[in-house]
């Protein structure tokens, strides 16, 4: 999450400074056709360069506003993807807390959730790999499936709504 960040800054950066230096291009481009406007009048090729640093002022200017949108839209879904984590953080403590498990088969539930087998959760713990498989046995029997992967999908199926059904029209 936090590599994603800090790509995004830079590109905003990279970003800030592309509508940074067409800003400074637009002003001198500007600024030259008000001085040629002084001293020659308006021609031909004073038109068309006076409408190239019009059309470059426009493309700065939206340059900005995008920029200002994306990291809007940005901030907005990193806020998401905090409210999400929240919710789920809760449904998995209060599903942990209805199954009234021990704070030792609450952590070992938690490895067990994020995918890891036995040995893993056992190595991560410090403790023996048969204490881990006994402890699962208990988390699996106390949350009413047979197997990891029956309580992985208990979560899954807390989070995941099921498609509403196309009703005649």
């Amino acid at each position: 999450m936090q590599q994603r960040q800090q790509r995004l800054r830079r590109r905003a950066t990279a970003m800030s400074i592309v509508v940074a230096l067409q800003a400074v291009a637009a002003l001198f481009f500007l600024l030259d056709v008000a001085a040629d406007l002084r001293a020659d009048g308006m021609t031909n090729h004073l038109l068309v360069e006076s409408a190239a640093a019009l059309a470059l002022l426009v493309a700065v200017v939206t340059g900005a506003v995008q920029v200002r949108d994306l990291l809007a839209a940005a901030r907005q879904d990193e806020l998401a993807v905090a409210l999400a984590r929240q919710a789920v953080a809760a449904l998995v403590q209060q599903r942990l807390q209805d199954w009234q498990l021990t704070a030792a088969e609450a952590d070992v539930a938690l490895f067990a959730i994020k995918g890891c087998d036995a040995a893993e959760i056992a190595r991560l713990r410090g403790s023996a790999e048969g204490t881990v498989r006994a402890q699962l046995t208990r988390i699996y029997a106390k949350a009413g499936v047979k197997s990891q992967s029956g309580l992985i999908a208990l979560f899954l199926d807390d989070l995941i709504v099921a498609p509403v059904a196309a009703g005649p029209a």
